[in-house]
Formats: C-alpha cells, sequence, structure tokens
C-alpha cells in the first residue's frame, strides 16, 4: 500500500502542530513543504508524520514533530540569519532551519549518522547546510551564530554554547532533570543571560551533559 506522503504531512500540520500553538506561518509552511520521509529510516517512513520520536540508531531518534515545530516558532529564524544546529540527528531539523535561515552548520558526533544526513539534504537539493562530525563538547567553530538550536537536552546550559551566539542571538535548549524538563530560549546580554521559559518536556541527553548523579544513602 503506497502512502500519500502529502496528506499525511498536511494532517500532521493541520491536527498535531498548529493545534500545539505553533501558528507562525513561515513555520507552518516550512512544515507543510520538507517531506520529513525523506529524513526518516527507510523501514519507519510509515511512521514519519507520527506523533512520536522516532529511533535513527545509535539510541537517538527524531523529536516528535510538535517539539519541532514549537522549537522553530521560539527561534523565529530570519532569512539574513546563521544557525547552529547542535545534534544534527537525521538532517530534517537542519533541512528546516535551513529553509528558514542563510546557512546552517550542523554538528552530529556519530560519524555515520553525518554522512546519512548530509547524503539525506544532499539528496533534497538542500544546498545552506553543511554537516560535521563533532562533539559539541570538544569542537570549537571559530565563529559565532545569530541561532542556536540543541535537539537534546542538558542539565544546565553550557556556557561554551553561549560562546558561540552573536551578539542579539538566541538559543533554544531543553534543560534540567528528567522528567521535568524546561524548553527555555536563551538570550546573552550584557547583565547576564536571560532565560525565557517555554513549555515542559523531557528529552534525552545530549552526550556530555547528563546531570551530575546525586547519591543518596
Amino acid at each position: 500500500m503506497s502512502i500519500d506522503f502529502a496528506r499525511a504531512r498536511e494532517t500532521m500540520v493541520e491536527q498535531q502542530v498548529r493545534p500545539w500553538d505553533v501558528l507562525d506561518v513561515r513555520v507552518l509552511d516550512t512544515l507543510a513543504q520538507v517531506p520529513r520521509e525523506a529524513y526518516v529510516p527507510e523501514a519507519l517512513r510509515a511512521l514519519a508524520y507520527a506523533d512520536t520520536e522516532l529511533p535513527i540508531g545509535h539510541g537517538e531518534t527524531m523529536l516528535k514533530p510538535v517539539l519541532e515545530g514549537r522549537a522553530l516558532q521560539a527561534l523565529g529564524v530570519q532569512a539574513h540569519e546563521s544557525v547552529l544546529e547542535i545534534g544534527t540527528g537525521s538532517g530534517y531539523m537542519a533541512a528546516c532551519l535551513a529553509r528558514l535561515g542563510r546557512e546552517v552548520v550542523s554538528i552530529e558526533r556519530h560519524p555515520d549518522l553525518a554522512e546519512a544526513a548530509r547524503a539525506r539534504l544532499a539528496a533534497q537539493g538542500v544546498g545552506n547546510a553543511s554537516v560535521q562530525a563533532a562533539d559539541a563538547f570538544a569542537w570549537a567553530p571559530g565563529r559565532t551564530f545569530d541561532v542556536i538550536c540543541v535537539t537534546g537536552a542538558v542539565a544546565t546550559v553550557p556556557a561554551r554554547f553561549v560562546e558561540w551566539l552573536a551578539a542579539g542571538g538566541r538559543m533554544f535548549v531543553v534543560h534540567g532533570r528528567s522528567p521535568a524538563m524546561e524548553a527555555a530560549l536563551v538570550h546573552p546580554g550584557v547583565n547576564g543571560l536571560r532565560i525565557e521559559s517555554l513549555f515542559e518536556t523531557d528529552l534525552p541527553y545530549l552526550a556530555g551533559a547528563e546531570p551530575t548523579p546525586v547519591f543518596t544513602l
């Protein structure tokens, strides 16, 4: 049985994403145009538009569509802006960010996932997104970005990530301790960080960003 992915995409936008208060027209248009099925492992394509995380290997998962939509809306990426994505995964989020912004640099610590995402982006003709195989806690971009999107959770917001933000930039990140984590938009400023709370969620931690174990007697 063949699947009408265009119809599934439309249903995802109208029945999952929009009801979760994602109302930004550019974001909705992006989610309606980028073929999510092209970034899903072949065996899971039938679930490309399901309201669930999808496994992509190494214990990693694709975010739920509603979370992707909320992150994109919160970031408000503009056409002239540069974007850093920490945690490429399947490459789908990079494709969405690339449609909204000027350029995307995405890093992925698993070389095979990075290579697969690079191939998917190329196959879809996404020319303004590059993928690097790198660990975010050992990598140095040598530049700053207008927008940073972190696709895994962190116990606390890493200072190194904040340093990669340009003046007036912002970062989407999920922080805290599972299961009560907070999605937030981080704005650096002369008076320190301003953390804008968005919603509660629960995500797997980025490798190296887990909370310090608490020992109890």
